[in-house]
């Protein structure tokens, strides 16, 4: 096993964790981030990250946009549930749509994990046609098989994909 995936699996694994995801779409593109998963492995999904005890869902999303990209955000609309559960992760992410309203792109980092276990490692604004090239394990599932920017905007409800079940 790596360095970086006993540093994920250790600050993350064993326990069910509350994420929040900003989903910013921008010229019919969406917002992404690139993971490095250790052993080469890549996970690209929009910005966000684990809850802060103490701050409201739309705070930490702001806070997770701050960290990760370098933007302020505008929290809009809660789209979806998602929960993911990949030992020995497991997690229920809240996504919702968010709206650009200060600040520069630039790559941030995750002040969980130590400045030489940094993770993120490219962020950029995503077609749905790149989105489709990636392929399972790459790609944050709810994001597999993506028709249109439409789509994103008309999910409501709980997924989740590791039990192909959509409720």
């Amino acid at each position: 096993m790596s360095e970086l995936k006993r540093e994920i699996e250790q600050k993350f694994g064993g326990r069910l964790r509350t994420r929040v995801n900003g989903i910013l779409i921008k010229d019919e593109k969406l917002l992404m981030v690139r993971h490095k998963m250790g052993e080469g492995k890549i996970f690209w999904n929009v910005p966000g990250g684990g809850m802060k005890y103490g701050s409201s869902a739309e705070q930490n999303v702001i806070r997770e946009f701050k960290e990760e990209t370098g933007l302020v955000v505008d929290v809009n609309e809660f789209l979806f549930i998602h929960e993911f559960l990949n030992p020995p992760l497991h997690a229920i992410e809240l996504f919702f749509e968010v709206k650009e309203m200060a600040g520069q792109l630039e790559l941030g980092g995750d002040p969980e994990l130590s400045p030489s276990y940094q993770v993120i490692d490219d962020i950029r604004y995503l077609s749905v046609d790149e989105i489709k090239i990636l392929g399972k394990g790459e790609v944050h599932d709810v994001f597999l098989g993506i028709n249109s920017i439409k789509d994103v905007r008309m999910w409501k409800g709980y997924f989740n994909f590791e039990n192909n079940s959509i409720k």
